[in-house]
């Protein structure tokens, strides 16, 4: 069974940069996609960016240049520079496959503000 554990948020100023983390475990897929997703406060989720299981990134539009997934094993990195306040959010990773299995993490809280 597919496991997943955010890790990392913080509360930094704007400028800043953090890293967050995405422990995953059981997975036994061959192909899959691992999304990083965020939630800003009384907004919907939306999407950061995303890494296959082949490491093919891609990201969303505000994220380009600022934000960088990345893998080392069994964790997934999302590396982010320049925070801003509306980069203020909940930010999750998710698993899911072409056969429509969806795994969601925890969450992790980042609070951007001076």
């Amino acid at each position: 069974q597919v496991k997943l554990v955010e890790s990392g948020g913080a509360s930094v100023q704007p400028g800043e940069s953090l890293r967050l983390s995405c422990a995953a475990s059981g997975i036994r897929h061959t192909y899959y996609t691992i999304d990083w997703k965020r939630q800003p406060p009384g907004m919907q989720r939306e999407l950061v960016g995303t890494i296959t299981s082949g490491g093919a990134t891609n990201y969303a539009d505000y994220a380009k240049g600022r934000f960088t997934i990345s893998r080392d094993k069994d964790t997934i990195y999302l590396q982010m520079t320049s925070l801003k306040p509306e980069d203020t959010a909940i930010y999750y990773c998710h698993f899911r496959t072409h056969l429509g299995a969806s795994v969601w993490g925890q969450g992790t809280q980042v609070t951007v503000s001076s």
